[in-house]
């Protein structure tokens, strides 16, 4: 029997303060409401495992939020929850998302201990401008000492993650940033454009900006890049760290060959994965569900009684939808989507689907094919949105 593969994600909502950008699942929080959290986690993580029995998790990641707001006991102690109750493969990948500013040796002696093996370094930024900007709580200083850190504690799997496109930022910013990265080898990069939410300081801000300088109006100092500058941003980050040895693996995504983001790629392959936590999201079968998303609701849910009382939303996908996510989200990969792993999936062949789209982007010089693969090219890359909105019309 082959034994089937799961990927667990962990949310921890907790931060110190609340990025002008962020519409994330996060907030601060009382010392108390963090034990509180973690137990009822515990508890959740407990019950949950009895329906995967057949399952090994191949990777693990704990997200929020700031995870590493908690205690190095309390991630322990979380760890211990996962490795008590289910079956962890030997070399299972096992991330946790880290800020610099709220990590310091001591915590990442006790993570790397409890099992933690991978750490994502919510970075954003190289200058220090930047990161006031952001709302950050960190100056490059911090980082730059809490990486060092890390390798000293014994971490060989780094992520950092980066944005651009930001308020004011020029080419020159986005070299500096990556630059100054790539000098430290991480193993992985991921790479974002800031994206405007709506709910978000940010968005009260820059949105009513860049209606103005839509309407003609004179450009503000501090106002978001052109679409023309974040192109050349983002193409220029490619070619950089394709130079300095990081394969392009997804659209915002680089890693040294061999050290892609394995949880990721659950997300992207349409692979299994639990989620446990507040809001956290689980895709199983042909169903996906998602947790309580307010605080009080999950802690006095009676987990081990009705852990059903725990899901908010569920639903089974249907083939329409399946079909529109194995596009989206392959296309998103920089290896595209298999035309036989499309018809493995549906019973229907690719181009007996998509023939009329498919033809039209190629013309367009936004997609390419080679042998059974079909995926973006560079050009597509940069009109993702616009590509991805025409396959989602066909169904």
């Amino acid at each position: 029997m082959i034994s089937k593969k799961l990927g667990l994600y962990i949310h921890i909502p907790f931060c110190i303060r609340k990025c002008g950008y962020c519409d994330f699942l996060s907030f601060t929080a009382s010392d108390q409401v963090k034990e509180q959290y973690v137990q009822q986690l515990i508890r959740e993580l407990q019950v949950r495992s009895a329906a995967f029995k057949d399952y090994f998790l191949d990777t693990v990641f704990l997200g929020g939020g700031t995870p590493s707001v908690l205690e190095g006991r309390q991630i322990a102690e979380i760890m211990e929850a996962v490795q008590g109750n289910f079956k962890l493969e030997r070399n299972a990948e096992i991330t946790m998302e880290m800020n610099p500013g709220t990590v310091n040796e001591e915590k990442l002696i006790a993570y790397r201990k409890a099992g933690i093996n991978r750490i994502s370094f919510g970075v954003q930024s190289m200058q220090n401008k930047e990161l006031e900007l952001l709302g950050r709580i960190h100056t490059v200083e911090d980082f730059l000492q809490n990486y060092k850190a890390a390798r000293k504690a014994g971490f060989s799997n780094i992520n950092m993650d980066l944005m651009s496109a930001l308020p004011n930022q020029t080419l020159k910013d986005v070299k500096k940033n990556l630059t100054e990265a790539a000098k430290l080898s991480p193993e992985h990069l991921s790479c974002y454009g800031l994206m405007i939410e709506e709910d978000t300081p940010f968005y009260q801000v820059y949105e009513e900006q860049e209606l103005r300088r839509q309407a003609g109006e004179e450009r503000q100092e501090d106002a978001l890049p052109t679409e023309q500058s974040e192109r050349e941003m983002y193409q220029w980050i490619s070619d950089f760290l394709e130079e300095q040895g990081y394969v392009h693996y997804e659209i915002s995504n680089y890693a040294k060959p061999g050290m892609e983001c394995k949880h990721n790629l659950k997300y992207w392959e349409q692979k299994e994965y639990l989620g446990a936590g507040l809001g956290a999201a689980s895709f199983v079968g042909d169903i996906r569900w998602s947790n309580l998303r307010t605080m009080e609701e999950y802690l006095q849910a009676d987990i081990e009684q009705e852990p059903e009382k725990l899901v908010e939303e569920r639903e089974v996908v249907n083939e329409i939808s399946a079909i529109e996510e194995f596009m989206f989200l392959g296309l998103r990969t920089i290896q595209g989507i298999s035309k036989t792993e499309f018809y493995q999936s549906f019973g229907k062949e690719y181009m007996q689907v998509y023939q009329t789209v498919h033809h039209k982007m190629i013309s367009q010089g936004l997609l390419e094919e080679e042998g059974d693969r079909v995926r973006l090219t560079k050009q597509g890359i940069d009109v993702s949105n616009y590509v991805m909105g025409e396959f989602m019309q066909v169904l």
